[in-house]
């Protein structure tokens, strides 16, 4: 198995929804195929991938740099036993004289390229990712059922709180049992009123997660939570910045409730230190890495054993990004379960189109790879041309 080919392009994600630090009316987001030598029933097989929304485009850093590492190489470094690519080895390569920290771009310039890479691999092997992932890192044991839970409650222009429950309604509709919320992009008061509106849809504390998007300072952490905690939220998300890991430890003593965070740390290095000093509790709060901005798979694999040995299971991992890979991911190595945008980010965030939610948790289809090809407006606005 050889790559022929690496297409990528940039694409546009703009919207009118904003959190509490970004606006999306400038948001782009870059696409990848890698093309093969294998031929399966005639059709070529080409691997397809894109990062989670949130960071930018990153094709400058491919072009410039960990395409052309691809195109240089030997290629026979990266053929496993069975003859395919191995993803890991390609992977290294696109690293070679990288100097170590300063993960924050092109960790999702290689974890965008990195999905592609076990899409074609599992398109070629003509299993699902998830089955492949089982099969190889989890003893066969997958979770044909994943739970998921709705993200959306995004600040809109003119957007009130009848619109907002109106929201929570039909993802409830759709069958999710849980549902997140944007916070931090008004007042405090503004913001209480916001998440008593959805407790009015959604019927329990249990059922609301809410997410800052680390906009807060350490005393504004702590005047959130202090007004929260006679809600017992789901989680509270993300209520400083990624790296202040003072700010976490000093919130986990004070708050009771499950916390969430770590889908803006891109290394397995950055996740480390925020087991070791962010006061992160094992029996309760909850870790969002993101493969596709942080180096792929590929370091997620690493991300997991680090977590094992200090304690941690898999499924306290609910990856951040809200796509199919992430979902093949939780399957194929039992995570906690998947992020999923219902009505935000298209066509990339969601599922196959035949995706049904029952009870919060869905099943994965049996397509080979990561299964583009059955999310139609995916396929045919975006990938089945590159």
């Amino acid at each position: 198995m050889k790559i022929v080919d690496i297409v990528e392009k940039t694409v546009s994600l703009k919207s009118d929804i904003r959190n509490a630090y970004v606006d999306f009316s400038q948001m782009t987001c870059s696409v990848v195929a890698v093309k093969t030598d294998v031929y399966v029933n005639g059709k070529q097989v080409i691997g397809y991938g894109f990062n989670s929304n949130g960071r930018y485009g990153q094709g400058a850093l491919m072009r410039d740099r960990f395409i052309p590492r691809i195109k240089a190489a030997d290629q026979n470094q990266w053929i496993g036993e069975d003859g395919f690519i191995d993803p890991a080895k390609v992977n290294k390569s696109m690293r070679v004289n990288e100097k170590p920290g300063g993960h924050g771009e092109r960790s999702v310039a290689v974890g965008t390229i990195d999905m592609a890479l076990w899409d074609a691999l599992a398109k070629a092997n003509q299993v699902p990712l998830w089955q492949l992932l089982a099969d190889r890192f989890n003893a066969g044991k997958a979770d044909h059922k994943v739970f998921v839970y709705a993200a959306g409650g995004y600040y809109y222009p003119g957007k009130g709180l009848d619109a907002l429950k109106e929201e929570m309604k039909g993802y409830l509709n759709l069958g999710y049992d849980i549902v997140k919320m944007k916070i931090g992009g008004e007042s405090i008061n503004i913001d209480k009123e916001r998440i008593e509106a959805v407790l009015e849809v959604v019927g329990d504390g249990q059922r609301l997660a809410v997410d800052a998007n680390g906009r807060f300072d350490l005393q504004t952490a702590i005047a959130y939570a202090e007004m929260m905690k006679p809600y017992d939220l789901f989680w509270y998300e993300e209520a400083g910045d990624p790296l202040d890991y003072q700010l976490q430890a000093v919130l986990s003593e004070i708050y009771p409730g499950a916390m969430a965070t770590g889908e803006n740390l891109f290394s397995v290095q950055d996740a480390r230190n925020l087991i070791r000093y962010a006061g992160m509790r094992s029996d309760r709060d909850w870790l969002q890495f993101d493969p596709p901005l942080s180096y792929g798979l590929v370091e997620y694999f690493d991300t997991l054993k680090m977590l094992q040995e200090l304690g941690w299971s898999p499924r306290r991992c609910i990856p951040h990004g809200g796509h199919q890979f992430a979902l093949n991911i939780a399957a194929g190595l039992g995570l906690g379960g998947n992020e999923s945008y219902p009505g935000v980010f298209q066509p990339f965030g969601g599922f196959a189109d035949n995706t049904q939610v029952e009870g919060g948790k869905i099943t994965l289809p049996d397509a080979p790879g990561v299964g583009f090809e059955l999310k139609s407006t995916l396929w045919n606005e975006i990938l089945k041309d590159l």
